[in-house]
Parts: C-alpha cells; structure tokens; sequence
C-alpha cells in the first residue's frame, strides 16, 4: 500500500501545485485567462478564473488528501481516507450527471472533464478506498 500512497500523494501534491499557480494568477498551462478558465471550470459564460482565496482552499484541501495516508494508521484515518475517497468519487459520478452539463457547459471543459478530470476522480477514489481499507485492517 505504500506505492499506492505514494502515487496518489504526488499526483495530489502536482494538482495542488497547479492550483497554487493559479492563486497567484500564473495562467498555465493555457496563457489566456479566459480560455483557461473555459477549459478548467467551464460554468457557462465564464470569462475569468476564480479567485486566489477559492484556489488556496482547494490547494490546501489537496494538500490534506496527500498527507492523509502518511498519518498513524488510527480510526480517524481510515474515516478521513474514506472521506477523501467518497469526494473524489462523488465528483467523478457529477460529471456525467444532466444537472452538471448544464452547469458547465463550456468547451473544453466538457470534453475534458468527461475524458480526463473526472477518470482521474475515479482513479484517486479507489486508491483512497483501497488505503482506508488497508489502513482498517
């Protein structure tokens, strides 16, 4: 399970690093502020990224997520594991949910959060329920 923490912990620690840019109004991987924020939030209309106080909490909240599997195997571990595990699947259900396409209907994003952002949801969430249940046993 060590592998597992240590892949799901680095690829957290790169997304939160991506936010973290984005906080500090660094436009990557896209350049235009608009086009950025069409393929990463894609919410209808959308013109400009959210804000820096909104990316620092998802940082800070990924940041969390990759320390978690790190703590002393204890009760609140396994349910904080488990937890991390149902958001990351929650989301992953949203994106292909009518409400969301309607919410966010912007190209790329729809694209991309059907082929990518929300695969990898479902990718972070098994590997979290895996470590919540290992670290139970």
């Amino acid at each position: 399970m060590t592998i597992l923490a240590l892949i799901a912990s680095v690829g957290l620690i790169v997304i939160a690093a991506v936010h973290l840019l984005w906080a500090l109004g660094y436009w990557w991987p896209i350049r235009d502020e608009a086009a950025l924020a069409r393929a990463v939030v894609g919410t209808k209309g959308i013109t400009k990224m959210p804000g820096a106080v909104a990316c620092s909490i998802v940082v800070v909240a990924l940041l969390f997520a990759a320390a978690c599997p790190w703590f002393p195997d204890t009760f609140l571990k396994s349910l904080g594991l488990f937890g991390i595990a149902l958001v990351f699947q929650v989301r992953a259900v949203i994106a292909y949910a009518p409400f969301m396409k309607r919410l966010s209907p912007e190209q790329p994003f729809r694209r991309l959060d059907e082929a990518y952002y929300a695969p990898l949801c479902i990718a972070f969430g098994v590997s979290f329920m895996n470590l919540a249940g290992a670290s139970a046993a």
